[in-house]
């Protein structure tokens, strides 16, 4: 699995026809509010044109791409934070998320209600951070409760824990996310990694606009001033359109049809590569006998836990990889040509895996 990354955003902004483009689902999309009363989930494979081109030169029974999960929310009104509109429901369903792709309408449609009567992507933005910001104080407050018992029993861990969640807390007061919290240590970040605060997961704005060209609107330009502000990275997606196309299941008609609406390639690869970079993934492959297969693991993985991503019995028992990359297996055709090359390398436990890399699993249990 790549990632799994939750649709999130005020009702009617084009959740769940966006999600209809991204996975082929054919979910309901109607124009009113909630939806998606229940969460709708979508596995996509992660085509990559890498694992394409090494199907092509080395043989295996099948193919197997990397995947990600695309979970669709109920459209987050006022007062979520508070349960209402479906919110606790869907605010525990976050958490479970790597990414948030928050959803924001940049387009105007009369037939096509805002829930605030006008198109204002700062403000529906705001709002949804705002219910996020209120659950994560709620959060903080809960675990500060407990804590202040046990501190007084002259815990150290506990007075720790209270100090950063003061600090997290003010950060969180000033309207500012938990992701602008800067821990200087590995113990301050294990702590917050495991307070499990939504502002503190990763985000990228998905700009719905109606048409490809429109991608410099006065909405479009909102949003990313807003993103560029916050470091954020920003999608643009024809919401409509893409679903549209996912429609057609001639491959060859579906390629005419884009080209004539002027899109290179479908919006689910853009939200792809942006969501890999955004949470500093990469992919290693492993190829021959019974599947050539993609695998998707964090930057600066070593070869063990790479390995462990295959079996765990793989990362336990690590011995050595055999490694060589993606570029030489083009270049040299083969693999006994690569090895001839002098491209294939023996690499240790502190090796760290490349983006690219095709490796062969030495290990013992």
């Amino acid at each position: 699995m790549g990632f799994t990354c939750a649709l999130v955003g005020l009702p009617n902004v084009g959740k769940s026809t966006i999600f209809n483009a991204l996975t082929g689902a054919n979910v309901d999309a109607t124009n009113y509010a909630f939806t998606s009363a229940q969460p709708n989930t979508g596995v996509v494979n992660v085509r990559d044109p890498r694992l394409d081109a090494i199907s092509q030169l080395v043989e295996a029974k099948k193919t197997v791409y990397t995947s990600l999960e695309f979970v669709d929310l109920a459209g987050l009104a006022k007062g979520a934070s508070r349960g209402e509109g479906l919110g606790n429901q869907f605010l525990g369903r976050i958490r479970e998320v790597d990414a948030i792709a928050h959803i924001v309408r940049c387009f105007e449609d009369p037939n096509i209600p805002h829930i605030s009567e006008i198109i204002e992507p700062k403000s529906d933005i705001e709002a949804i951070e705002t219910e996020l910001i209120i659950a994560d104080l709620e959060t903080l407050e809960k675990r500060k409760t407990k804590l202040q018992k046990t501190v007084k029993s002259g815990d150290k861990d506990a007075k720790l824990q209270l100090d950063l969640i003061a600090h997290i807390t003010e950060i969180l007061e000033n309207n500012r996310p938990a992701r602008a919290v800067e821990s200087h240590n590995s113990i301050e970040k294990k702590l917050i990694k495991e307070y499990n605060l939504l502002t503190s997961i990763p985000v990228l704005f998905v700009c719905n606009i109606q048409d490809p060209s429109e991608t410099n609107n006065n909405h479009v330009q909102a949003v990313k001033e807003y993103a560029a502000a916050e470091q954020i990275p920003v999608v643009m997606l024809a919401g409509k359109l893409e679903s549209e196309i996912m429609d057609i299941d001639e491959l060859e008609e579906r390629k005419t049809f884009m080209k004539e609406m002027g899109l290179n390639e479908p919006g689910l690869n853009c939200m792809i590569q942006t969501g890999y970079d955004l949470l500093n993934l990469v992919t290693f492959f492993t190829v021959g006998g019974a599947e050539n297969r993609a695998w998707t693991i964090h930057q600066n993985s070593r070869a063990p836990q790479a390995a462990g991503t295959i079996h765990s019995d793989f990362e336990r028992g690590f011995i050595r990889a055999a490694v060589y990359s993606f570029d030489d297996l083009v270049k040299y055709k083969n693999e006994n040509a690569v090895k001839e090359a002098g491209k294939l390398r023996l690499e240790g436990k502190e090796y760290i895996v490349q983006d690219g890399d095709i490796i062969h699993f030495r290990f013992n249990v």
